[in-house]
């Protein structure tokens, strides 16, 4: 005892704790049972129900003389359930003698249904084997909800993530439809000349801005064309649409390159003046095609120098030097330069996706120098055969290949060989 006959804290704390207890310890086992926050049953072996706890009756709506011998186990259960309770729940009890967490449904009076996850074990005795089973029901409503609300939610990002598939799809075919639209269906067939192009697209998403076009000009002359706009997207599209209409229409005009260019930087830097500038590179050449060969003249803007496959074996760049951007300035220098094709020569222009492609493990550029000396290891034997060659060495780039990348060829045939004694008279 403390000083004025009270106990100490400690003491006066166990002796209120032990009155709570033997204030809760007053409920009967019986009552403990019957107000359970479970559902509790047992059953005969043969599914009777021989005793069942008011929170299964109120979850039910049913009375216990309603319930007790004259209900089975499974007469609890929606249509679905029992037969799941038939085909697996009640043999693989039999079999094992327990049965944890299974999720199944019970039917009210009212028809409601209602989820609960379901325990049963068996109870036996060393005398009479298997004597009764016993079973709990936890009220799985909350979970179900929660099940169901998780699975509309996957459900919905699936319809999200298909239907943007579909729109990723009909995007991209918008845009290889726009992309062809930037680009002649086919080069034209012109008389002593073999031409071949390619396209390749790094992204299938985003528009690129590379173009080319062979059109003829009249009096056995022919023009061609191949560029790079600066940047991707539909402002590149539009770009692109200004340049290959203004390069067509200047060339009808007046084919000089140097001024065809010229027309093209005046267009394009009135055009896109102010905050959002648009420029490019460009080739433009006139081919004048003669006896045996192919003059070209040609002219360049920024853009890298012509390579030229020649039928003997080498490859060498057409130097245009000092030739500045298109539609960057008012005013600007466009580099001239001549050349002729023989038999078996080959002029290619490309954009600088090929030569700025990364390559090995260091990712260094491929650069001017591996593509003429890819060049010169291939057999000239024309346009198309180079065209091929350049394909495929841009599909073994891989993700290396960042960028949009065009090919135009131009070409004169090499001479088919004779065969022996053709030439021969005979007599």
């Amino acid at each position: 005892m403390g000083r004025g006959g009270q106990c100490p804290d400690g003491e006066q704390d166990v002796e209120d704790t032990s009155a709570a207890f033997a204030v809760l310890l007053e409920d009967s086992m019986e009552e403990l049972y019957d107000q359970a926050p479970c559902g509790y049953l047992s059953t005969l072996m043969d599914g009777t129900i021989a005793k069942i706890n008011d929170t299964l009756l109120g979850w039910l709506g049913l009375s216990r003389q309603q319930v007790v011998g004259r209900m089975r186990f499974a007469d609890l259960l929606t249509v679905g359930g029992k037969l799941y309770h038939e085909t697996h729940f009640a043999p693989l009890l039999q079999m094992s003698g327990e049965v944890n967490g299974i999720a199944l449904d019970i039917k009210a009076a009212d028809g409601q249904r209602m989820p609960v996850l379901v325990t049963s074990r068996v109870k036996t005795s060393d005398e009479c084997g298997p004597m009764l089973i016993r079973t709990t029901l936890f009220d799985a409503r909350e979970r179900r909800a929660y099940e169901t609300e998780l699975l509309r939610g996957r459900r919905a990002a699936e319809e999200a993530r298909r239907q943007a598939e579909v729109d990723r799809t009909r995007l991209q075919e918008a845009l290889a439809v726009l992309q062809q639209s930037l680009l002649p269906a086919e080069l034209p067939t012109v008389p002593g000349l073999e031409a071949d192009s390619y396209y390749h697209t790094a992204s299938p998403e985003l528009i690129g801005g590379d173009f080319y076009d062979l059109f003829p000009l009249g009096a056995d002359r022919w023009a061609f064309f191949l560029g790079d706009v600066c940047g991707k997207g539909p402002q590149a599209a539009a770009v692109t649409s200004l340049a290959r209409y203004t390069l067509r229409a200047a060339a009808l005009h007046d084919p000089d390159p140097v001024t065809v260019l010229t027309t093209l930087n005046t267009v394009l830097h009135e055009r896109y003046t102010g905050g959002d500038p648009r420029y490019c590179t460009a080739v433009f050449g006139v081919l004048h095609p003669g006896d045996g060969h192919v003059d070209v003249h040609l002219a360049s803007g920024g853009h890298p120098s012509a390579l030229i496959q020649r039928a003997g074996g080498t490859a060498h760049y057409l130097p245009t030097p000092d030739g500045m951007l298109v539609g960057a300035l008012p005013e600007a220098r466009f580099t001239p330069a001549r050349t002729r094709l023989l038999p078996g020569d080959t002029l290619l222009l490309y954009t600088d996706g090929l030569t700025e492609a990364r390559t090995g493990p260091e990712r260094e550029l491929y650069g001017e120098d591996a593509l003429r000396a890819f060049a010169s290891e291939q057999p000239a034997t024309g346009p198309r055969a180079l065209v091929a060659a350049l394909a495929g060495l841009l599909a073994g780039f891989g993700d290396g290949l960042d960028d949009d990348t065009a090919l135009l060829a131009l070409g004169v045939p090499a001479p088919l060989p004779t065969p022996a004694g053709e030439d021969e008279d005979l007599t």
